[in-house]
């Protein structure tokens, strides 16, 4: 129940993620125009590289090293202390980088300096630690506070192009005020702890070997962009953009299963649970398999509609591309599973890096191969490569082990596979027989989510038991 409850809080905070920037975009977008949206983009993305190196892979470690120790109230405090100064010092190390760069290298200088205030927030970014405890409610509760007042000071304070300024800084604000507010929380979680025991240094390798992975996600998901623009055109990279943006709003649904099961996971394997961890993660798969086929099948089945209702007439492409990038909700989705929810909790570190950077050499080589040859298609073929490869690599370095077992994992594979192909023929022949537009596209969808539940009982996939289980529970308690 606890596990199913701090989902459904993940779960809440990215639909809210989702529909902030439909609010938001089109009144930004008109205000400030493309100059100060691209302004905000550009330095934000740019912070954001300085802010990922200070962080020391202090988000994925400390929520795990904290779930290994948090029965012991001495032991989480003593960890806690110590992650957090070397957080505090490496996000203080990279801020003096960042103003050598401010001085010597920058572009737009003001706007970037106002982009430091996200640097400031990162150091008071204490999230991990309720993470790790597995109390999602007060994280999800914050971020959506966050959200939705960050909104309405957009919407006060943001009247015309000369307020992209203003616009940062509501943004970058917001985050800090956000992670402010974690910290009275604090208060009944730790005790009082000799300073002298602190060994803050001893965490410095381990957090930056989990840097690593997040580094080469970084460098082959800005990569793809990055040589479209150079053999393709600007517009061939924004198309890109537009199109991925979709398919990571739909996987960020799939991922929150991840994120809240490492903590679980990684609790469990401090107390030697791990034929526990293992069946987690069999109905976790199971799960994962049902959302992720529903999303992979269903975007592919109205993308080309979607596209010119959603962005435009003149991003026709993008539909295309989303077709060709669906299935990527599903292998990211599954390596998800075996990366975030085993091999990380399970202290596998080499493996899990190991497998990131199979995908970036992978997304390397087929971009360079293929765009040259296909342009914005190429560029999702190997998108999907590249997913497909990660995937691959973590199923047979587990499968040589004998740490998991195929069948159990794909257990429920072909049901809902038939459930989401049988959804897909029939949303795909009426969006190929109706005409572009917003009515149409909101009836292929609920036609789609009607279809797919059928199947599922039709079928009597595992899923299916398990809702049964959980209603029938349910009502006996009450």
């Amino acid at each position: 129940m606890k596990v199913i409850r701090n989902y459904l809080y993940s779960v809440s905070y990215q639909l809210l993620v989702m529909l902030v920037p439909l609010v938001t975009t089109p009144y930004v977008n008109r205000v400030i125009g493309a100059y100060g949206v691209g302004m905000s983009t550009y330095t934000n993305t740019t912070i954001q590289y300085f802010i990922l190196g200070g962080s020391l892979g202090v988000a994925i470690y400390g929520n795990r090293q904290i779930a290994y120790v948090r029965d012991d109230a001495k032991q989480l405090t003593k960890t806690f202390l110590e992650i957090q100064i070397v957080k505090i010092v490496g996000i203080a190390i990279s801020t003096a980088v960042f103003f050598l760069y401010l001085i010597g290298f920058a572009r737009y200088k003001e706007y970037m300096l106002l982009q430091c205030i996200n640097l400031l927030a990162a150091a008071f970014d204490i999230a991990w630690l309720f993470q790790g405890l597995e109390n999602f409610k007060i994280t999800v509760i914050r971020n959506m506070i966050v959200k939705i007042v960050s909104t309405v000071l957009i919407f006060a304070f943001v009247k015309t192009s000369s307020d992209t300024g203003t616009y940062i800084v509501i943004l970058a604000m917001s985050v800090l005020l956000g992670n402010l507010t974690l910290w009275p929380h604090l208060k009944g979680t730790l005790v009082k702890i000799n300073i002298s025991e602190l060994k803050p240094w001893t965490h410095i390798m381990p957090s930056l070997a989990l840097l690593l992975p997040q580094i080469a996600l970084q460098i082959y998901q800005v990569l793809n962009r990055t040589i479209l623009g150079i053999f393709v055109s600007t517009n061939a990279s924004g198309f890109y953009f537009d199109a991925d943006t979709i398919i990571k709003v739909a996987l960020s649904l799939i991922t929150s299963i991840g994120t809240v099961m490492l903590p679980h996971a990684a609790n469990e394997f401090a107390k030697g649970n791990e034929e526990k961890i293992r069946n987690f993660m069999y109905l976790s798969s199971d799960v994962t398999s049902a959302l992720a086929l529903t999303f992979s099948f269903g975007i592919a089945a109205i993308s080309f509609k979607l596209a010119p209702v959603f962005f435009g007439k003149e991003f026709l492409p993008v539909g295309g591309a989303m077709f060709i990038e669906a299935p990527v909700i599903y292998l990211a989705g599954i390596s998800g599973v075996l990366g975030t929810q085993y091999l990380l909790p399970t202290n596998q570190l080499k493996k899990y890096t190991t497998s990131v950077v199979v995908g970036a050499v992978a997304s390397i080589v087929f971009n360079f191969i293929l765009i040259p040859i296909w342009g914005l298609n190429g560029a999702m073929i190997a998108t999907v490569i590249s997913e497909i490869a990660v995937l691959v690599y973590q199923l047979a370095v587990l499968k040589m082990e004998n740490q998991l077992m195929l069948g159990k994992l794909f257990s429920g594979f072909l049901k809902y596979f038939l459930a989401g192909l049988i959804m897909f023929v029939i949303v795909f022949t009426i969006d190929r027989l109706t005409k572009n537009g917003s009515l149409e596209l909101l009836i292929e969808i609920s036609i789609g989510v009607i279809v797919y539940l059928a199947m599922i009982v039709i079928l009597r996939t595992n899923i299916y038991y398990e809702a049964r289980k959980f209603l029938n529970g349910r009502i006996k308690g009450s």
